[in-house]
């Protein structure tokens, strides 16, 4: 019996695959492939100083929302703030909801206002 995405558990794609983030700089983005590679979640970010990046934009299909899959994108996107020691100005209101509910100090003290 096939599942439609919205039967899967959270925290997993189609067939129990774990939701897994990738990161292509070059087009300033993070996403996560769904139903094969047809359908992407995407975290759009853009550089708006030599060491300032605005994430911008989480965009997950209808489909497959509360699954968890922007959390993931959100998380892996504020882990790169961190792990390139940026600073980040937070436009997407979902990253900003993130945050609030993962008050941890690195994310934090790397927030513009």
């Amino acid at each position: 019996m096939a599942h439609s995405p919205a039967a899967l558990p959270p925290g997993t794609l189609e067939q129990g695959c774990p939701i897994r983030v990738e990161h292509d700089r070059r087009r300033r983005q993070f996403s996560v492939r769904l139903n094969g590679c047809h359908d992407r979640a995407v975290l759009l970010y853009e550089y708006v100083g030599k060491r300032i990046v605005d994430l911008q934009h989480t965009e997950v299909p209808d489909a497959y929302r509360g699954r968890g899959i922007a959390k993931h994108l959100a998380k892996a996107a504020l882990d790169f703030v961190v792990e390139e020691d940026l600073k980040a100005h937070v436009t997407c209101w979902y990253i900003q909801k993130y945050v609030k509910e993962n008050p941890l100090p690195q994310y934090l003290e790397r927030l513009q206002p």
